[in-house]
C-alpha cells in the first residue's frame, strides 16, 4: 500500500439537480474531480446517468447514500411516514436513540443500488453518504453488511474521521469539523477491523458560506497531505430544481468557478500536487 500523499476530490450530489450534474461532468473532463457520489433516489437520476456514463474510467462514480431531506425510492412509514426524509439533525437523534428501522433503512438503500445499476449496468466504485448518514448508529452496521454481501467487499467507503486535534490546527469551522470527526469515530474503526477500503485523511467540511473565499479554503484543505486524502466538495450550476431540492445553491457556483480555473491549478503547481483515484 502506498505511503505516498495522494489527494482525491470527491464532489456529492451528482444527479440531484441538472445544473449540479453538469458542473460535475465539467470538472470530471477537466481532471479536477476523480469521484462522484450520485443521489439514485433523485428524479433527475436517470436522465443525468445517461449523461454521465460517457465518463466512465476518468473518476469513481459511487452511490451518495440519501436517508435525509429528500424522498425516498420506496415506502420507509419509520423514517418517511409523510414520503419526505427528515432534516439531519432529526436523523442523528434518532439513530443515537435507537428509533429507527434497520430492515426499512437496508430496503432502501438496496433500492437506491437498484436505481445506480439499472442505469449504470454496473455496481457503484463506492459508497457514502448524503450528510454523512453512512457513519451512524444503525445505519452503519447496514451499510456494511450490505458492502459485505450484496457488494462482495468490492469497493470503498467514505471515512469522515479526522483527528480532531488536527481540525483546530487546520482552522477551517474546527468545532463542526470535530463534531461530525467524532460521530464517525466508530465508523472509522469498524472499516479498519472488517478491512473495508476507505481514504485516511478527511477533508472539506467548512460552513458552506462565501465568508472565507473558496481558494483560501481549498489551499488549507490541500496543506500537508496524507496517504489517500479526501477532499469533499459541492459545485454546482443554480436552476430550477436545484433551489426547490436544496438550500445550498450560490455557494455551489462559487465552488465551480474554483475548481475549474487557472488558480486551482497553480496552488496544486505550488505544492507540486497532482489529483487522482483514491485507489
Amino acid at each position: 500500500m502506498t505511503t505516498e500523499p495522494t489527494i482525491t476530490i470527491c464532489a456529492d450530489d451528482y444527479g440531484l439537480a441538472p445544473g449540479v450534474s453538469q458542473a460535475i461532468r465539467d470538472l470530471i473532463l477537466k481532471r479536477r474531480l476523480h469521484a462522484t457520489g450520485c443521489m439514485t433516489g433523485s428524479p433527475h437520476w436517470p436522465q443525468q446517468a445517461v449523461l454521465l456514463k460517457p465518463l466512465e474510467g476518468l473518476a469513481h462514480f459511487g452511490l451518495h447514500i440519501t436517508l435525509t431531506q429528500q424522498s425516498p425510492l420506496g415506502a420507509m412509514p419509520n423514517l418517511a411516514p409523510d414520503g419526505k426524509l427528515p432534516n439531519p439533525d432529526a436523523l442523528v437523534m434518532r439513530t443515537w436513540a435507537g428509533k429507527v428501522d434497520a430492515r426499512e433503512i437496508a430496503a432502501e438503500i438496496h433500492r437506491q443500488i437498484d436505481a445506480f445499476e439499472a442505469a449504470m449496468g454496473r455496481q457503484p466504485d463506492f459508497l457514502d453518504g448524503h450528510h454523512h448518514v453512512h457513519h451512524l448508529p444503525v445505519v452503519r452496521d447496514v451499510v456494511l453488511s450490505i458492502w459485505q454481501n450484496r457488494l462482495g467487499r468490492s469497493g470503498w467507503i467514505r471515512s469522515c474521521w479526522e483527528n480532531p486535534a488536527t481540525l483546530m490546527r487546520r482552522g477551517v469551522d474546527s468545532v463542526r469539523a470535530s463534531i461530525i470527526a467524532m460521530l464517525g469515530w466508530r465508523w472509522h474503526h469498524m472499516m479498519n477491523r472488517h478491512r473495508v477500503p476507505h481514504n485516511l485523511s478527511f477533508r472539506g467540511v467548512y460552513d458552506l458560506t462565501d465568508r472565507i473565499a473558496f481558494a483560501k479554503l481549498f489551499a488549507t484543505f490541500i496543506d500537508n497531505p496524507q496517504p489517500r486524502t479526501l477532499v469533499m466538495v459541492h459545485p454546482g450550476l443554480i436552476d430550477d430544481a436545484l433551489i426547490a431540492a436544496d438550500s445550498l445553491t450560490d455557494q455551489r457556483e462559487n465552488e465551480f468557478a474554483f475548481l475549474g480555473s487557472d488558480q486551482c491549478g497553480h496552488i496544486l503547481a505550488e505544492q507540486g500536487l497532482s489529483l487522482s483515484k483514491l485507489f
